[in-house]
């Protein structure tokens, strides 16, 4: 099967001759040259033969432009981080506008994937990192916003859709330029963050319309970040797969796969043997992961981004356990020691 064969019969969840893999992480040292950072994800892609690729752009790309100051590091591993939110008093929500995705820090991740459509092989599928219009809100003014929209709901709303209408026509941009899909990236889709009436108001709606920009895409991804998810909530999202920190989070990767038939992309912790670990480690969670869902409309991925440059025996490793493991007559093996790939 070529790549996007793999990948689009993993989505629909028909025979593989292999799970689809692809692992993503951040590229400070070049994230902010489009052109460079286009070249850091092939050559990734191509290096380990992979799937697919989940541009990472860096994580504030969606606010800079309207206003937050950041500090940029540009090293191998520290990535830019914020030091003057663009929202310090709930007046300051009037000041969004609706942007241009060809402009501005916007239209240097469009760059970006018009240098990687260009680069990549005609059958690697990609897809482009977009927040969803509440966790850019976040990224926008910090934690405050939950206290914004309790105390002056109308300001938000005027904001979350300024924020829609750009996140919208960004994604358009991206398709335009040749992406496959989205990855769309939600951090509040938490219990504790906000009530479930507060994310009926003030997330849904605005998901939902940014995921209707995305219609025209065949590999939209919803990436629900952090603890205490709401993965039940989120189900009926029109997406094509769901990722989420399945190592560690609700749910059990045996009832996730029973609750719903989208494709699942995970089985590795970012933050656990991929990163840190040995291939042994790595041999035993890719093989858990493929025990877990059946082989059934799955991928293996990172439930977030892994360390910049994760050691290159342990993603080897990974290539290796789901070519040898596709066949479930070898899961018999999937304990033994990793001499035996």
């Amino acid at each position: 099967m070529t790549k996007w064969e793999r990948v689009r019969a993993a989505l629909q969840g028909r025979d593989v001759d292999r799970p689809p893999v692809s692992l993503w992480m951040n590229y400070p040292l070049v994230d902010q040259d489009p052109v460079q950072l286009a070249k850091a994800h092939v050559n990734f892609q191509e290096k380990y033969d992979l799937d697919f690729i989940k541009l990472t752009p860096f994580d504030l790309y969606c606010v800079e432009d309207w206003g937050c100051q950041i500090k940029y590091f540009c090293t191998k591993t520290q990535s830019p981080v914020i030091f003057r939110h663009a929202i310090e008093h709930i007046s300051d929500w009037r000041r969004p506008k609706v942007l241009l995705p060809t402009i501005g820090t916007l239209g240097k991740q469009l760059i970006f994937t018009r240098h990687v459509k260009e680069l990549v092989k005609p059958d690697v599928p990609f897809v482009q990192t977009v927040y969803s219009p509440l966790t850019i809100a976040r990224k926008l003014a910090g934690d405050r916003v939950v206290e914004d929209l309790r105390e002056d709901p109308k300001i938000l709303h005027k904001a979350l859709e300024v924020i829609t209408e750009t996140t919208s026509e960004f994604v358009k941009a991206n398709l335009a330029a040749g992406a496959s899909g989205i990855f769309f990236a939600t951090a509040c889709a938490n219990d504790g963050f906000l009530t479930p009436d507060e994310y009926e108001e003030f997330c849904r709606p605005y998901d939902l319309d940014v995921l209707r920009a995305a219609s025209e895409g065949w590999f939209n991804i919803l990436h629900i970040h952090g603890s205490r998810i709401m993965f039940d909530e989120l189900l009926d999202y029109p997406v094509h797969a769901l990722n989420w920190h399945d190592s560690h989070e609700y749910p059990p990767l045996k009832q996730a796969r029973e609750m719903t038939d989208k494709c699942i992309i995970g089985g590795l912790d970012e933050a656990g043997p991929i990163s840190y670990g040995n291939p042994y480690q790595v041999i035993q969670e890719v093989a858990s992961f493929l025990r877990e869902t059946d082989l059934r409309g799955v991928m293996v991925g990172p439930g977030c981004v892994t360390v910049p440059n994760p050691p290159e025996n342990n993603i080897t490793t990974v290539r290796l356990v789901v070519e040898r493991y596709a066949d479930k007559a070898n899961w018999k093996y999937l304990s033994q020691d990793s001499a035996c790939l």
